[in-house]
């Protein structure tokens, strides 16, 4: 089957995108990101051992790719926990997502062999624009923002690497349950095991850290999933770059949940990073 982006397909994803900036919130809310994390592994183990037991292992090639992707998001959660640590919400979430539709359309031509028209492309230069503008967003680079902003992007070329593996892993697959379930089996161990070696035992029985880590994991399994799904039907860089909408309902909640001031530049910035994630999608 010929990948192709359908409008189903494309609401889904957006909606992805909602899950995926809320399950981030979060995380971003919780001091302690470790256990976040840790916690968050637990649906991530729960899931992945029940869809590999009613699936079976996919295929060698499919392993190899769940196992690379395992450790590329580990990457990812790490890159991720120190950006939220060094900066504000509303600019290194979008900086990192903004990130990984432009390496990820490079990636999907060169991996994948998916060519981008011109619109498409015009999309990857007005991306990088709103990108630029975003960074710069309090009129210049301080050299307070620039640690905050490094570790975002970075944390941008983790999410493209593993968006390619993973577009690539599930075809190999035949079976987006297969392989998002060894996946995750795979990736969830990883914080837990670090949080029972590093935090005391009365931090697995705060309530309220459980309820949020819990809910946070389960939104990420549920917001992750769809995009393997997605993956498997549309070609890789719509998906990544219609799934960075999610960028718009991460503005709204550090707005409206997190109380921080996004500021005129750094809407100006959202909007052109949207618009080139519309076009890159078109």
């Amino acid at each position: 089957m010929t990948p192709h982006l359908t409008v189903a397909i494309a609401v889904i994803v957006i909606g992805s995108g909602a899950l995926h900036a809320a399950w981030n919130a979060i995380a971003k809310q919780v001091d302690d990101r470790v256990m976040a994390f840790a916690l968050m592994g637990f649906p991530q183990m729960l899931f992945g051992g029940l869809a590999v037991a009613l699936t079976g292992l996919p295929g060698r090639t499919a392993v190899i790719l769940a196992v690379a992707s395992a450790a590329i998001h580990v990457g990812y959660e790490l890159a991720l926990l120190n950006s939220y640590r060094l900066g504000a919400f509303n600019q290194v979430y979008p900086i990192a997502r903004g990130t990984s539709p432009l390496v990820v359309a490079v990636g999907a031509y060169l991996f994948a062999g998916e060519r981008l028209g011109v619109m498409p492309l015009a999309g990857v230069a007005v991306l990088a624009v709103g990108l630029m503008s975003l960074a710069l967003s309090a009129g210049r680079l301080t050299r307070a923002e620039l640690p905050a902003i490094s570790v975002a992007a970075l944390t941008g070329l983790t999410i493209a690497s593993y968006t390619i593996v993973d577009g690539l892993g599930v075809r190999a697959a035949h079976d987006a349950l297969a392989y998002g379930g060894l996946m995750f089996a795979l990736q969830g161990p990883v914080f837990p095991v670090v949080a029972a070696v590093r935090r005391p035992a009365a931090r697995w029985r705060d309530r309220s850290l459980l309820q949020r880590g819990l809910l946070a994991g389960a939104l990420s399994v549920l917001a992750y999933g769809i995009v393997l799904w997605a993956q498997a039907r549309a070609p890789l860089a719509e998906v990544a770059a219609i799934r960075e909408t999610s960028v718009i309902f991460a503005a709204l909640i550090g707005m409206v949940a997190l109380k921080e001031s996004f500021g005129t530049r750094r809407v100006a910035a959202a909007i052109v990073i949207a618009a080139g994630i519309i076009l890159i999608a078109a």
